[in-house]
């Protein structure tokens, strides 16, 4: 009788749970319809000098509480589509994205000289780190993000400013360098520092020598950084851009700048992977 009792029982709670199942699927794909990327410029001023951001952000997701947040810091182009798209891709990952602008509102160039001259007043000076602070602040003030939980990436010039960002103490869980240029560290970095460290970078990158990266990586480890450095064969400058290779037929630097469709890809996975650990709850 009760092996009889224990089968009509399954057969009552087989159905509703499948029932059960089914609702919550419904409750799912029905929150997935709702949610949607928010995204929208940002205007703010930073010694004296108007600027303008882009947020994104999954407003389904923003709806539960603070979330993480990412600071973007573009190429030496300006704050161009690409590096827009790359902060909706962030904002799809579950995190708050704000891409920074360095140079000035609506200030963008293809043209490499162009991109030398705007870049090269904030190499070695103190307006890096204020510049990318002003953008930092900007993500900070949106309410959305928590902010014991915030790290910068950024895309070559974007990611020597994320490494000049870090060394002045900002409060960043860590950054991601894509192909940046290795700035020196300073003296007084590794006191200063609060995030750990991913570099990503070509292996053939001809901007940056085996001698920058020896100084880098011994600093680094005299200074008992938390970091990564990864290469990735075959790649060089500017390996996460798919527009790399039509602006480098434009300016003459074939060879030098170009897209790479696998260190890409496996760049933005290991990013993932340090993301995903810097913003676990601490056990």
């Amino acid at each position: 009788m009760a092996a009889f009792d224990d089968r009509a029982a399954a057969a009552y709670e087989f159905p509703a749970m499948k029932k059960f199942v089914a609702v919550l699927a419904l409750v799912s794909t029905a929150l997935s319809m709702q949610a949607k990327i928010v995204t929208k410029p940002v205007a703010y001023v930073q010694a004296g000098v108007k600027l303008e951001g882009w947020l994104a952000y999954d407003d389904a997701r923003t709806a539960g509480g603070k979330l993480p947040g990412v600071l973007i810091v573009h190429e030496w182009w300006g704050l161009n589509d690409y590096v827009k798209g790359r902060a909706e891709q962030i904002a799809k990952l579950g995190y708050v994205a704000f891409a920074l602008d360095m140079y000035g509102q609506g200030i963008v160039t293809t043209d490499a000289k162009k991109a030398t001259e705007l870049s090269t007043p904030f190499y070695g000076q103190p307006l890096m780190a204020d510049r990318a602070q002003a953008g930092l602040d900007q993500l900070l003030k949106t309410g959305l993000v928590d902010p014991a939980r915030v790290a910068a990436i950024g895309y070559c010039f974007g990611g020597s400013t994320v490494q000049a960002l870090a060394y002045s103490g900002a409060p960043l869980a860590g950054i991601v360098s894509f192909h940046g240029g290795l700035i020196p560290v300073p003296a007084d970095a590794a006191a200063k520092n609060k995030a750990r460290i991913l570099i990503c970078q070509g292996a053939v990158d001809p901007f940056v020598s085996k001698e920058s990266r020896d100084t880098f990586a011994k600093a680094m480890d005299d200074g008992k950084f938390d970091y990564q450095f990864i290469s990735y064969a075959g790649a060089v400058h500017a390996f996460t851009n798919p527009d790399a290779d039509k602006v480098a037929a434009a300016n003459g630097l074939t060879g030098q700048i170009g897209y790479n469709a696998a260190a890409d890809r496996r760049s933005w996975a290991h990013m993932q992977v340090f993301l995903g650990e810097i913003f676990a709850p601490k056990q």
